[in-house]
């Protein structure tokens, strides 16, 4: 493809990505289609190049019915995936630059820029400065939090990890509500599940600190090492918050290392009234937020700081010849590929910059205001409803609700909702009761789109 063709085929491309957008609400929202549907209409790979046109109509034809739509304004369910148009635009400056930047030679832009906005970040949020200078992209939470827990195990080691790696003595500590991304970075760090200590939670679904202390003493009697606890700010279930000040106390007296996990609610700290949310935050050895999730970027990106970037480095660094270079040897430049897991990493920060330099910081809060004010409007419909009722206390932009007729009344409802197209929502348990889950965050969502949700769900 010529630069003359990318230019004629690039606006067609543009052309009908703006298209979907703007009628992306015409669509259902969840895909109708069944298993094999989409397989069974994709012709064999051509022998011979043919051009874009006929992609371009598999899309409409193929690929939007097999489509579940992030970007409707009717989608509830998990958590929101923003990719604002601006973020769009970014990944394909990106992609167009095509940099591999895993070391500063390989693209200084790529590494300095992504320095930049981290650090900025900080101020913005209002998060520790002890983060300054640590801050890294990660693709998702779930890489976040298991180079964490690499990091964790350096430490507590006193370094011998590297060489050695775990001995069966280490011990890792969640709730009943912490994302499953930290059991599984314990599998695939040589863990296994038997490491892996499941708190107590209270009666809004926090982790309790008192058990916490208990199970963490009786490690200690029994002669294991315990290395992370992982507090959630926002729970993927309900939104519940751990108390992280008192659980970060409890981890300095015993060294154990502390990542708080903030995917979902992390880009509400850029507004000051959210911050009480954030209380201890300070103490944490590292603290991640998904800025593909409710900060308008397009998947996938994760925003990760650490106050040890030197332990991080130190647990995953590799030198071999072909990657040596004197700028990184004198310490006068960061290399990001011995932040992460992967070698190679692509130019993300370019999206976020898109989007922060498009939105501006005050853009990027009223998109978060303006969802925790629907929120807010629909607990207060639910508060003067007869039949349905908060399952736990609203949280930001999410409620957990329930008809009070039990499970079967709550799941005919989602069911509901979902089939008709014009929305969809997700489900969780609290305390065994089956409850749906209203996560409002896509970009486009008004306040008559959640009206029609609530219609919908009391009718």
């Amino acid at each position: 493809m010529t630069p003359d063709e990318f230019r004629r085929i690039g606006h067609e491309v543009i052309d009908w990505i703006a298209d979907y957008r703007e009628r992306v609400a015409d669509f259902p929202v969840k895909s109708q289609v069944e298993p094999g549907w989409v397989r069974d209409r994709l012709a064999a790979l051509p022998e011979r190049g043919e051009g874009f046109d006929g992609l371009l109509a598999d899309l409409d034809r193929i690929v939007l019915p097999g489509t579940t739509h992030w970007q409707h304004p009717g989608f509830y369910g998990y958590f929101p995936s923003n990719a604002s148009l601006p973020s769009v635009l970014g990944d394909l400056l990106s992609s167009g630059l095509g940099v591999q930047g895993m070391l500063w030679s390989t693209s200084p832009a790529a590494t300095e820029v992504e320095q930049h906005l981290m650090d900025e970040l900080v101020g913005a949020m209002g998060l520790p400065e002890r983060f300054l200078g640590g801050g890294v992209i990660q693709d998702t939470a779930s890489s976040a939090a298991l180079v964490a827990l690499l990091a964790a195990l350096h430490r507590k080691s006193g370094g011998k990890w590297r060489q050695s790696g775990v001995d069966g003595s280490e011990t890792v500590y969640v709730s009943s509500q912490t994302h499953s991304s930290i059991e599984r970075a314990a599998r695939i760090a040589g863990l296994g599940e038997q490491a892996v200590r499941s708190i107590a939670v209270d009666d809004v679904l926090a982790m309790r600190v008192d058990d916490l202390a208990e199970r963490i003493r009786s490690d200690v009697e029994g002669c294991r090492k315990p290395v992370l606890v992982c507090a959630t700010i926002g729970t993927t279930g309900t939104g519940a918050v751990d108390p992280v000040r008192e659980i970060a106390a409890l981890c300095g007296e015993h060294g154990i290392w502390l990542h708080v996990d903030a995917a979902w609610a992390g880009p509400a700290a850029l507004c000051p009234e959210f911050r009480d949310l954030f209380d201890g935050v300070d103490r944490a050895d590292s603290f991640t937020v998904n800025a593909h999730k409710w900060m308008l970027t397009a998947f996938d990106l994760s925003l990760f700081w650490t106050a040890h970037p030197d332990v991080l480095v130190d647990a995953l660094a590799i030198l071999p010849e072909y990657l040596r270079n004197p700028a990184t040897e004198s310490g006068a430049v960061v290399d990001y590929r011995d932040w992460q897991i992967p070698l190679g990493r692509r130019f993300r920060a370019l999206k976020l910059w898109s989007v922060l330099r498009w939105y501006g910081l005050e853009g990027v809060r009223d998109h978060v205001r303006g969802h925790v004010e629907l929120a807010a409007l629909l607990e207060s419909w639910i508060a003067a409803d007869e039949n349905w009722e908060l399952v736990t206390p609203r949280s930001l932009s999410l409620l957990t609700i329930a008809h009070k007729n039990g499970d079967e009344t709550t799941k005919a409802a989602m069911d509901r909702v979902n089939a008709s197209g014009d929305a969809f929502i997700t489900h969780t348990t609290v305390n065994g009761r089956f409850a749906v889950r209203v996560a409002i965050g896509a970009e486009s969502t008004r306040e008559h789109h959640v009206r029609a949700l609530w219609d919908a769900l009391s009718a």
